[in-house]
């Protein structure tokens, strides 16, 4: 299978300010990249056009609500003035909703629903015409293995991050024979802000997540190398975690025994802070 992406792209990436977004700007500096980079956190997106430039890369950074289908239009018609073509999109801005169905507001329903699953449509809507005319280019969207799991009191997350693996199947589908392609990355726990800025209506604290997500062996840096690698290969799925394959095997191969079995032991783990 061929490369999907070139030696030195150009990319552009939403939720660039920290964390996972941070990793995959820098892993790209190092390939040389001319980058676009987006958030709204203007504080932090600073921070990593900085060091984006003093790794090498070539970098414009502008403020985007991917929430917003304006702003997300307005991303794309920056990146056309700044890039030209856009060999890359990752879809890669995220947040977070704790609780029970029933307790969480709508509101808070509503909040993640556009940030997680329209920011993603949104960006493939913006984005694929371009590159399908150019019969070239590759999308990142960024899942999760909660999109498998089902873990409970994470259902807002759990559904965005599912319609996420949802939408990417789809797109491998209608994009065959393109000369675009797309890859769905699903991780399990690693370090982020994510806990920090949720809104959590459950019995799982942010401290608790914060422990479970340091203890994982793949962080950031290695989950970014893993992605890209998967887009120079074109493959769908991208799993950087062991956790995150053996839950995914699982789901294929006897879903109930997930759902029954090892959904409710993440679950405990998360409230115990992984012990």
């Amino acid at each position: 299978m061929r490369a999907m992406l070139p030696q030195r792209p150009r990319a552009v990436i939403t939720g660039a300010a920290s964390g996972l977004g941070r990793a995959l700007s820098l892993r790209l500096a190092a390939r040389s990249a001319h980058l676009v980079l987006s958030d709204v956190d203007e504080a932090g997106l600073e921070e990593t056009r900085a060091r984006v430039e003093a790794a090498g890369g070539r970098v414009k950074a502008t403020r985007c609500d991917v929430a917003s289908a304006d702003d997300v239009g307005r991303l794309h018609e920056t990146s056309r003035a700044e890039l030209g073509d856009v060999d890359l999109l990752i879809n890669n801005a995220g947040v977070a909703v704790g609780g029970k169905v029933g307790d969480i507001p709508l509101a808070d329903w509503s909040w993640i629903m556009g940030i997680n699953l329209w920011g993603v449509i949104y960006g493939c809507h913006h984005f694929l015409p371009q590159m399908k005319a150019q019969r070239s280019g590759h999308i990142l969207n960024v899942a999760s293995i909660a999109a498998f799991a089902s873990g409970a009191e994470m259902a807002p997350y759990n559904v965005t991050k599912a319609g996420v693996v949802s939408l990417s199947e789809t797109l491998a589908a209608e994009l065959e024979g393109t000369g675009v392609g797309v890859t769905v990355l699903c991780p399990y726990f690693f370090t982020t802000n994510i806990a920090n800025s949720a809104r959590s209506h459950s019995t799982m604290g942010s401290d608790a997540i914060n422990k479970l997500m340091s203890k994982t062996p793949v962080q950031a840096h290695e989950v970014a190398e893993l992605a890209l690698s998967a887009c120079d290969k074109g493959a769908l799925y991208a799993f950087p975690h062991r956790e995150a394959k053996v839950i995914s095997a699982i789901k294929r191969a006897a879903p109930e025994t997930l759902l029954r079995r090892l959904a409710p032991y993440i679950t405990k783990k998360m409230r115990e802070g992984a012990g």
